[in-house]
């Protein structure tokens, strides 16, 4: 049975994590399941040894050592299995990233998990033995700093990892550049902006040339990224709140309940009433 919880679990830090940085390594034989639930940082485990199953916003993975899973503080998660694993784990609140850091997770997030070759795997190993180290320095008068510009250190090298594995930002097109500012607006407003008119107004083109782009880039329309953006939070309120349907449309943005419904049919096939029976813990 689902607990009843009115809002999506976030797993916050505790008193002792650094200000906003927590760090550990830990290793497990048994699962000890959690529910789902978000981070209250960006969180990144670098998998050393074992295999791990894991949910991602509805996406499942099965992910083999060595290997890094980043999630954004948006993304719901939670273990399904694992054997035998041993786990880097650090999560950082946006106040210690890097500005330029930060963007660029934006950019990347939803990220699949990174498998991970011998020679950037020892990389990372080293880097994250400089991160811990410091973060064990309480009495260091420069703790603070130490932890927080190593941990930079290896979310940039972590985010360089990712990155490889798309294609180079430089050689976007003009379409792929538009359509990736449409996906980092639509991020933040999807519950307040509806219209494709609205964010093309925000970059300054026509609403049709934000079309063509989003649609040459992605193959499908401003009009579907929206609906489809809208109805993956209302699936994760759905699966891990007890909210009211009404609640979710609400807090979408949709003041006209049987409208939001459409919309959520339109897109998933089901009702929002069957994908939640559908999907209980």
């Amino acid at each position: 049975m689902r607990k009843n919880n009115q809002h999506i679990p976030v797993n916050t830090m505790t008193e002792n994590s650094g200000q906003g940085i927590s760090i550990d390594k830990i290793s497990l034989d048994k699962p000890d399941f959690i529910h789902s639930h978000r981070d209250d940082g960006h969180t990144f485990h670098i998998i050393e040894k074992g295999v791990i199953h894991i949910e991602i916003d509805f996406q499942k993975y099965e992910i083999h050592a060595p290997s890094v899973v980043y999630m954004h503080p948006d993304q719901v998660h939670r273990i399904l299995d694992f054997e035998k694993i041993t786990v880097c784990s650090l999560s950082v609140r946006d106040e210690n990233l890097n500005p330029d850091y930060l963007e660029l997770l934006e950019g990347i997030t939803p990220a699949k998990p990174l498998q991970l070759n011998s020679e950037t795997n020892s990389t990372l190993s080293d880097i994250f033995s400089l991160c811990y180290n410091f973060s064990v320095q309480k009495n260091n008068k420069l703790h603070y700093s130490l932890l927080k510009d190593s941990c930079n250190t290896l979310i940039a090298f972590l985010i360089s990892q990712f990155l490889d594995q798309n294609k180079p930002e430089s050689n976007f097109s003009r379409f792929e550049i538009v359509a990736k500012s449409f996906k980092q607006l639509l991020d933040k407003n999807y519950s307040t902006l509806k219209s494709p008119r609205g964010y093309a107004d925000q970059l300054n083109i026509s609403t049709s040339y934000l079309n063509e782009c989003v649609k040459n880039t992605t193959g499908s329309s401003v009009s579907q990224h929206i609906q489809n953006r809208v109805v993956l939070e209302a699936k994760r309120m759905l699966y891990h709140s007890d909210k009211s349907i009404k609640e979710i449309s609400f807090e979408l943005g949709y003041d006209d309940y049987s409208y939001f419904s459409r919309i959520f049919n339109k897109v998933t096939g089901m009702s929002a009433l069957a994908f939640r029976n559908k999907n209980h813990e």
